[in-house]
């Protein structure tokens, strides 16, 4: 794949993401992380090579229903006032406890399937946005950067123990993190350099 107008170029790259593994995705600045998971998410189209899921390949005529397979938090992102997911009593008590969890409670309510209020804080709206994509029971998760700008009692619970619990036998999750504390989390960890993959390390089982 390769930007517009930019000499940047991700690929060639062989990666196989499987579920129940927690996948962190780590390098510099322009190393083409962001760009990765875009392709990854089917945002973006790349020039050559195929993107498959279930040994489907994506194209444009299932690519709008690929998409609908991912709950994603970029490090640009939107909080939508209704929530996802929250359909039987079990997630909604679920929602509650992640409110207090994050310690949102105090600012929002959840009420009728929406939160009460988006007038956050950057951080705030954050853990807003990660409570949504939990409720919303999806194959793959992907967060870009999510722990940030958090404080460090939500930068742990967030590695510790959200993330562990997301990544059932099912789902896939996708991380970039700059967060090096944390690498023991993760199933693997990938590090990307200059478009292309430059390490991949796989937690010994």
């Amino acid at each position: 794949y390769a930007a517009e107008h930019s000499d940047f170029v991700l690929g060639p790259i062989d990666l196989t993401l499987r579920p129940g593994e927690l996948t962190f995705i780590m390098g510099g600045n322009g190393s083409g992380k962001s760009t990765l998971l875009k392709i990854i998410a089917g945002l973006y189209v790349p020039d050559s090579g195929t993107v498959t899921f279930k040994n489907t390949e994506i194209n444009s005529s299932n690519r709008m229903s690929f998409r609908q397979c991912f709950s994603v938090i970029f490090s640009e992102f939107h909080l939508f006032k209704d929530l996802s997911g929250l359909d039987d009593p079990e997630t909604e008590e679920k929602a509650q406890h992640l409110l207090k969890k994050l310690h949102i409670d105090n600012c929002v309510e959840i009420i009728n399937g929406a939160f009460s209020s988006i007038d956050l804080s950057s951080g705030q709206k954050r853990r807003a946005a990660l409570l949504n994509s939990y409720l919303e029971k999806k194959s793959v998760y992907i967060y870009d950067e999510w722990a940030a700008d958090q404080d460090p009692v939500f930068k742990d619970y967030f590695y510790t123990s959200l993330l562990p619990e997301l990544s059932g036998p099912d789902n896939i999750v996708v991380v970039i993190t700059h967060d090096d504390r944390y690498t023991s989390v993760a199933d693997r960890v990938i590090h990307l350099e200059n478009g292309k993959i430059v390490k991949d390390i796989r937690a010994e089982q």
